[in-house]
């Protein structure tokens, strides 16, 4: 693999322009990365997202959860012009596996070997362990969008032929990224998620509102057998988060991933970090039984979007998963004017509690051409499914009829009044 700070030809950049791959996020000092689109709240042209700042990505070296020990070592992407000013970047990892990704390889990897090649080490240009939508090819501002993009995925493509990996894979991808990847030869690839919109609601009720008269009666009475019991929710963020905190969610985590994972991605150091750093970023939502916590889910808070993340408990109740992950997490938005809500990677019981289908894509470039035809092949036939699937979920929506028509569910990212492109 490539060398701390090697310099890769800039042809690809264009004149005057060079790349950089440097090992850690704080290679970049915080004035540089909260220059890049999405990546700070003080940008107020584009969508502050959480996961693409300075503090988490470099809280997720810091804390030794991405790192090389994990499989995870930094292989990021720095653009420079010819006076050594940043333009752009990508945050990028030199993979040894493909766990944590949530965009699933694993069927091109055993083909691949078991053709005697070798599929890892791979490049990983995503946030580690986060399957949300957001800015990949980061651009800095007063940068030329289209230009530098276009620089950064030929960037990409000529580092993963540089250091001889088998593939480079951009993930959660934007609409903007995905044009760029594809003009540098990447192929598209899709899936789907479930996101909450907010249509401007004033209470949960108005929402309500827009369901069918049966799937309201449902969800009315799943929140209050949720909470049967005595059971109580929090909202705890900011100075809320102290360390005895994190402990109970801690162990809320380590029981639920656990078992989910054989081996939870994220250390009780990182928890401690965002909590130092990022409190007001963050939202626990927290339920209580007999003065004592049993149960929690951790969301991070954009400027327009909260992001659902990890969920566990040390009490089985029924309904109270989607009472603390999905239902709260609307309550959330609506009251602070949040217009989306992710609440993670798959989940069609989520279409039931008001959740619409969103389009996810990713983008992969594979350098062996048997392999690379092979995929594309595969990846032309998984978009129609897809695509089908979308259609199918929409008209089997919980909504009254027509207000899938009204309603406009694409990621805000993509509106174009808040576009990141």
């Amino acid at each position: 693999m490539a060398s701390e700070q090697e310099s890769v030809n800039g042809s690809a950049a264009g004149g005057g322009l060079s790349i950089r791959i440097v090992p850690s996020i704080a290679a970049f000092t915080e004035a540089e990365w909260s220059a890049f689109s999405g990546a700070s709240r003080d940008n107020r042209e584009t969508p502050y997202n959480p996961f693409v700042s300075f503090d988490f990505l470099n809280i997720l070296e810091e804390s030794g959860c991405a790192v090389r020990k994990t499989g995870w070592q930094g292989h990021h992407l720095r653009l420079e012009d010819a006076g050594g000013a940043v333009l752009g970047a990508v945050p990028c990892y030199a993979k040894s596996h493909s766990q944590g990704e949530y965009v699933f390889d694993h069927g091109w990897a055993d083909a691949f070997e078991r053709a005697g090649g070798s599929y890892y080490p791979k490049l990983q240009a995503s946030v580690p362990f986060t399957p949300a939508t957001g800015p990949r090819l980061l651009v800095s501002r007063n940068a030329d969008p289209a230009a530098v993009k276009a620089a950064l995925a030929q960037g990409l493509r000529q580092v993963a032929e540089t250091v001889g990996v088998s593939s480079a894979h951009v993930t959660f991808a934007q609409k903007g990224d995905m044009a760029a990847l594809e003009g540098a030869g990447f192929l598209a690839r899709t899936d789907q998620q479930f996101h909450f919109f907010n249509e401007g609601y004033s209470t949960y009720d108005d929402f309500l509102a827009t369901l069918a008269s049966r799937k309201r009666k449902a969800l009315k009475k799943e929140r209050r057998e949720a909470l049967a019991g005595g059971i109580a929710i929090d909202w705890l963020t900011g100075s809320d988060l102290t360390e005895k905190v994190w402990d109970d969610f801690f162990t809320f985590y380590m029981d639920t991933g656990g078992r989910k994972w054989g081996r939870p991605y994220l250390n009780r150091k990182f928890f401690s970090l965002v909590g130092e750093r990022m409190a007001d970023d963050v939202l626990l939502v927290m339920a209580k039984r007999d003065g004592r916590y049993i149960a929690g889910a951790i969301n991070f808070i954009g400027s327009d979007t909260l992001y659902g993340r990890n969920w566990g408990c040390i009490e089985d109740h029924p309904f109270l998963h989607f009472e603390v992950c999905y239902h709260q997490a609307i309550d959330f938005a609506i009251a602070k004017g949040l217009k989306v809500v992710e609440a993670g990677a798959q989940g069609e019981h989520k279409l039931a509690r008001g959740y619409r289908p969103v389009t996810t894509q990713s983008a992969h470039f594979i350098a062996h051409a048997g392999l690379r035809q092979a995929v594309a092949d595969y990846l032309r036939r998984e978009r129609r499914e897809v695509e089908h699937m979308a259609e199918y979920l929409d008209e089997h929506g919980p909504f009254r009829r027509g207000e899938l028509q009204q309603a406009d569910f694409r990621p805000v990212s993509e509106r174009s009044s808040s576009t990141t492109d």
